[in-house]
């Protein structure tokens, strides 16, 4: 290290006083021509997107930005509100919600497609492979809510389609990913619907975004929902809401 300078290092900015360079370019050159969408591929991967690049990519982040107050995230972020709490802490509160369990199936999604790639076409073995791992829940597939079809899957993977037919993607994994949602069904018995985080996971990883982006990429999109509804809490009240009406008590299993 040769200077302090050095302490950090970074190649998304540049800065000095009356110049701001994001990944190269100089920031006012930036707004007003980009979306927010290729605002966020810009500075988490370096480079532009094509514009049908971008267009998937948006549709992906507007797909996951809310799923109501009985998602815990948003729940956790009206209960802060509630306790009092502004809006940056009400979103803390909220995006650290978003777990394994909760808001994580997205990158597990991505790792799976990744791993059923890999075994070139043996989708038994690759899915028997991963259960032995990770257990028996297959990450991306069915809906404890939406049955028999999460909404949202079919219009994305119409998209994923249309950018397959454009070049602007391969669509090898939107093919791993129907491919696993046939199997599990057959294996099941019942049609087991591709969920949010299953068909995000395909636009992710035909856009080459790493598994661990796709939670970030969660993050982003579901914090629009989560400052939507944090911003409806304050302007309605309400004082120290938990997360059922008070006349609903737990059960007591002690002696």
């Amino acid at each position: 290290m040769s200077d302090v300078s050095d302490w950090w290092r970074t190649s998304i900015i540049d800065m000095e006083p009356g110049r701001i360079d994001l990944r190269g370019t100089p920031v006012q050159d930036l707004i007003g021509n980009v979306s927010f969408a290729e605002m966020i591929w810009l500075m988490v991967r370096g480079d532009r997107p094509t514009p049908a690049q971008a267009h998937l990519f948006e549709a992906a982040l507007v797909s996951a930005v809310d799923h109501g107050p009985q998602a815990p995230s948003i729940a956790a972020a009206r209960m802060a509100v509630t306790c009092g709490l502004p809006l940056n802490n009400a979103l803390a509160t909220a995006v650290n919600m978003l777990g394994d369990v909760h808001g994580g199936a997205g990158e597990q999604a991505v790792e799976l497609y990744h791993h059923v790639d890999a075994h070139a076409g043996d989708l038994a073995t690759a899915l028997d492979d991963w259960r032995a791992e990770h257990g028996k829940i297959i990450p991306g597939f069915g809906h404890r809510f939406h049955k028999p079809t999460d909404p949202r899957a079919p219009r994305l993977m119409a998209l994923v389609a249309e950018a397959a037919e454009a070049d602007a993607v391969s669509g090898r994994f939107q093919h791993i990913g129907q491919a696993i949602k046939a199997q599990i069904s057959a294996e099941k018995g019942i049609a087991l619907p591709m969920n949010i985080d299953g068909a995000t996971a395909v636009i992710y990883a035909e856009l080459g975004f790493a598994p661990p982006l796709a939670r970030g990429l969660f993050c982003l999109s579901r914090s629009v929902g989560i400052l939507s509804h944090a911003w409806e809490q304050q302007q309605q009240g309400g004082r120290n809401k938990g997360p059922t009406p008070p006349k609903y008590r737990w059960t007591y299993d002690g002696s």
